[in-house]
């Protein structure tokens, strides 16, 4: 299946742009997004890390009015300028990433070529749904210029903690963010907070995100407690999870996963925690779990756009 390429930019325009002046990149990127989305978060951080400019277009997570224009109704969604005022679409956070970080790693790529990479696989699981999978989605595509200085073991660590922050951290946060109906509303209108709704969109749009948006997702959260076989206190699932985070780290005695330096795997993990940093889990995961530490200086790293500079961009 080919990448699709947008003719224009849907007619949205974008709620903030993230302009970074030592961004020589020569991309043009157009994020779809909820602001406490975790895996728009993830996106997030690592654009703001590496010091990329990016413009921000809110979408409504009720209506949805935002993505109509696309096939895929999910965020985040990244468009990404190709030239002739042409875009094309990335999908899915963990892509958008590996596929940003291997044209930084060796931009004498092309964008499209790398997006090649990244081929969609159809499947038809046991009960007869067809499932759609993006091969690759952990690794970057580089030639020896991008692992430069890297060992397979340092790459295939960095693959695993990803996944990790995909499939173990993140499904203990709807549950702990939406614990109860108070949690729940208290959460949305941080959200809307953070992401400006009382400026975004008319007031009963603004108050159907809050209110059917909590219900909804105070039930969901239910539902995802036991999918993911959560303790009767999710709490101590959430702090579960951060101490074997924080636990890892102290087995390798650095600073960070990737050493010295954060490495994509950090920068998930922070991105995907980020989402509930305004939430009541989050104030209680800081005193029950060191998780402090490491999450405050990744994010001085991602606000002062620590990663521009060892790219060259």
């Amino acid at each position: 299946m080919k990448p699709k390429i947008i003719d224009g930019l849907p007619p949205y325009p974008p709620a903030r742009k993230i302009s970074i002046p030592t961004d020589n990149s020569g991309l043009h990127l157009v994020l779809y997004q909820y602001p406490t989305c975790p895996f728009c978060c993830k996106v997030r951080a690592f654009l703001d890390y590496y010091g990329l400019s990016y413009d921000v277009v809110e979408v409504d997570p009720v209506l949805r009015t935002q993505t109509k224009w696309s096939d895929y109704k999910k965020v985040p969604i990244l468009l990404a300028g190709i030239g002739d005022g042409k875009y094309v679409q990335l999908n899915d956070s963990t892509v958008i990433i590996s596929i940003l970080k291997s044209f930084l790693a060796d931009p004498k790529q092309n964008l499209l070529d790398i997006v090649n990479c990244y081929p969609p696989l159809s499947y038809r699981e046991s009960d007869g749904s067809i499932k759609m999978e993006i091969q690759n989605r952990y690794f970057l595509m580089t030639g020896e210029d991008g692992r430069k200085g890297r060992t397979k073991e340092e790459i295939m660590d960095e693959v695993k903690w990803r996944e990790w922050a995909d499939k173990k951290l993140v499904h203990v946060l709807s549950p702990n963010v939406y614990r109860t109906t108070e949690e729940a509303l208290q959460s949305f209108e941080w959200f809307s907070e953070v992401g400006e709704w009382d400026k975004l969109f008319p007031t009963w749009e603004r108050n159907l995100i809050v209110y059917a948006g909590a219900y909804a997702m105070w039930l969901i959260g239910k539902r995802l407690k036991k999918r993911h076989l959560l303790k009767d206190d999710v709490r101590l699932s959430l702090y579960d999870e951060l101490n074997f985070w924080i636990k890892q780290l102290k087995k390798r005695n650095t600073k960070f996963c990737g050493g010295d330096k954060p490495n994509l795997s950090d920068l998930a993990v922070f991105g995907v925690l980020s989402s509930i940093e305004g939430c009541q889990a989050f104030k209680d995961a800081l005193e029950k779990t060191n998780i402090g530490n490491w999450y405050y200086s990744m994010k001085k790293h991602a606000t002062e756009h620590a990663g521009s500079n060892p790219i060259g961009i």
